[in-house]
Formats: C-alpha cells, structure tokens, sequence
C-alpha cells in the first residue's frame, strides 16, 4: 500500500496570523484563486448535505431518499483569498430509464470541466459496487486532482472510521487513481467541513473572483423554489415515488395593489407524477398531506426569497414522463 495522507483538524496548518487566527499560504503570497469543484458519489452519499455546510446555507435538495438531485446547483463560498464554486451533481448511477442515462450524462459533462473533483465516501458503508463503478470512472480523468471525502463520519466510531479510511486508500492503489488527500467530514455535525475548504482551494487555478461578493448560487430562482416544494414532497413517501415527482413553478409575481411594506409573491407550481394511482399518496386525506407539503416549502421559499409567499400547488398526472422524451424536454430534463 503506498504513503496515505488523511487530513484531520489537527494536522492543519499551525501558524498564525497577527491577530491568533490560521494563517493560509495563499495570503502571504497575495494571490487569489477561483474555480470549480463537483461532489460525486452514488446517490445519498452525502453530497447535497456537504455543498450546503460548505456555503453556510441551504442551496442543494437534501433528503434521505437516494437520488433526489437532478438539477446542477452550484453552491459559492467566498473567502478573501479565493472563491470556490461548488457544483453538485445527481448521483451517479447504473441507469434505468432515459433520465436516470440523462442525469448520468450531466455527472460526466460536469467532471470534464471542474478543477477538482470531490469523489463522497460515507463512512458507515463499506465501499461496494458503485462506488467501484465511479471509482473507475474517475480513474479515466487523468489531469483532474481528485478529493476522497469520507462523509457522515458522526454515524460511526473511530475503529470503523480508520477501516473505511484505509479501504479507500487501497481502492485508489488498485486502480492507479492518487488522491491529492482524505479528508473525514461530518457535514450534520460542522466537523472539518471549514478544513476541507482550505485543503480544495489551494487545488483551483489562479485568478479573479467569478461571481459577486453575497451570491451563493447561479441557480434560478424558479428552479431553487421548485426544488424546495419537490423536497417537502419527497418526505415521508413510498420508496418508489421519488423518481416519480417532478415540480415545474408556472408562475412567480408580486401580487398587484399591496403597499410597499406588505408585498406578497403569489407562486404558482404543479406537481408532476406518473401515474393516476400516485395522486392520492401525494395529496393525501382530505388534501392533509398537500396542506403539508405547502405550508413547509412555503416556510423555506419565504427564508429563500426574503418575502411573504402565497404558494398555489396542483398535481398533475404526466404519464411516464421518465422514459418520454417530449414530456422529460417540458419538465426541464
């Protein structure tokens, strides 16, 4: 087995700057650096939950459910010496039907333009088939430097964390792949999530800032909206139906004749299911379920947006619309 470097908190840089804080390299030398760093991983390895510690505020679906990320939501961290774009992608994944050969394409797409690729191990799961089908993948991009992220390292004890640890430095001997480190996170927990930060910077290229100070995300924000109502929706659900949801918003407007002080965004969206059948676990007894469903996407749109938001939800029957080109182009995929 050849040399493993694993980053932990305390093997950190240690000197420091004049008022007692971490000192970083990048700022004696005066330089800043910018560029892009992806996630990846199988579905639910951690991804969605690391981008969103990273940048300090939710960005990126999360859910216990595998396989929820569909769009490319870049999330942005700025720091004084540099500005790290975070782009995160659905998980990558032995397809099924077109969108699953789709959001498969869109992870490829993606690794063949970042400067450094973040490969999500979680800690409490041996590394398996598909983390060996991504492992190989990643092992084709030469030029790219590739992170191993042990993610959810809260979920197990310190013997297992030093397995799993070892597991993916042998998995990187035995298909040529050299991490430039290892790093253990636990994003729920805040633990060496600032650390990773400061280990992926110094891997992206010289250069300006690319977005303005205060943006955290290029996402639009019908697309940010429709992803909190489709996360609310996805809770408490059969494990077949979140492949099956899709959320388009029609229409987001400032409700005319309300004075300045009290402005109200009247949103309009419609949730999208495959089968007539599905209509009911989405909209529940009485409508309870949708109630709910509203109320909480509501909660998290107005926390997004700054404003009070009148949201106006409908499920819609699209059929198949997974393995259906025309309605997967309607429904944004």
């Amino acid at each position: 087995m050849g040399a493993m470097s694993v980053r932990s908190q305390s093997s950190a840089p240690s000197e420091k700057s004049e008022d007692g804080g971490p000192s970083h390299a990048l700022e004696a030398v005066g330089d800043h650096r910018a560029g892009f760093a992806c996630f990846v991983g199988r579905p639910n390895a951690g991804k969605s939950t690391l981008t969103n510690a990273l940048v300090g505020q939710k960005v990126a679906i999360t859910s216990n459910r595998p396989q929820t990320t569909r769009h490319t939501v870049r999330g942005i961290v700025h720091r004084p010496d540099a500005q790290l774009i975070l782009v995160d992608t659905p998980g990558l994944h032995k397809p099924r039907t077109l969108l699953g050969e789709r959001l498969n394409d869109v992870v490829r797409t993606t690794w063949a333009e970042v400067d450094v690729i973040g490969f999500c191990l979680p800690a409490d799961q041996k590394i398996g088939p598909g983390d060996r089908f991504i492992a190989k993948e990643l092992a084709g991009i030469r030029k790219t430097p590739k992170v191993a992220i042990v993610t959810k390292t809260d979920l197990v004890d310190s013997k297992a964390l030093a397995e799993q640890l070892i597991a993916i430095d042998q998995l990187g001997t035995e298909l040529g792949i050299t991490w430039a480190e290892i790093v253990p996170v636990s994003a729920t927990k805040g633990k060496q999530v600032d650390l990773l930060a400061d280990l992926l910077i110094p891997l992206l290229p010289e250069g300006p800032a690319l977005y303005p100070e205060g943006d955290l995300t290029d996402e639009p924000e019908q697309v940010m909206v429709a992803e909190l109502i489709r996360e609310a929706a996805l809770e408490g659900v059969r494990d077949e139906l979140p492949h099956s949801i899709a959320v388009v918003v029609e229409e987001m407007l400032p409700r005319e004749d309300r004075p300045a002080d009290k402005p109200l965004l009247d949103i309009h969206a419609n949730v999208f299911i495959e089968r007539p059948s599905q209509k009911g676990i989405i909209i529940g007894p009485k409508g309870k379920r949708l109630k709910d469903v509203g109320m909480k996407s509501r909660k998290q749109i107005e926390a997004l947006l700054g404003t009070p938001v009148f949201l106006d939800l409908h499920v819609k029957v699209a059929k198949d619309w997974q393995r259906d080109p025309k309605q997967l182009r309607r429904l944004g995929f």
